[in-house]
């Protein structure tokens, strides 16, 4: 089974930066999505950013454009996501997903529909 390990959340002041580190491990394929959701109490979740390791391609949603940049470690399964110029508005539980049907599905459509293995999640905090 996928496990994803989340770590790197935390507090921020406004215009700050954080990083967040996620490693999956159980894989048995090295081709896969893997990125960001976020989600605050009362809201819909958040695609945030994903990355395929297949070609690198990438997705960020419209409020991180620019401010947030995700890469990753093919060789250690493990996903970063950069998050500079950070506003309260990022504040939220951030968890890492992973999903193997990426010849399926495109970024835009994990996004919004999820993926199939999650973490458990890390908070983020930005004060202002």
């Amino acid at each position: 089974e996928v496990q994803l390990v989340e770590s790197g959340g935390g507090l921020a002041e406004a215009g700050g930066s954080l990083r967040l580190s996620c490693t999956a491990s159980g894989l048995t394929n090295d081709d896969y999505a893997i990125g960001w959701y976020r989600q605050v109490p009362g809201k819909e979740r958040e695609g945030v950013s994903f990355i395929t390791t297949s070609d690198s391609s990438t997705y960020y949603a419209d409020s991180v454009k620019g401010r947030f940049t995700i890469s990753s470690d093919k060789a250690k399964n493990t996903v970063f996501l950069q998050m500079n110029s950070l506003k309260p508005e990022d504040s939220a539980v951030y968890r890492c997903a992973l999903d193997l049907a990426i010849s399926d599905y495109d970024l835009d459509w994990f996004s919004t529909y999820g993926m199939r293995f999650w973490g458990d999640g890390t908070q983020v905090t930005v004060s202002s």
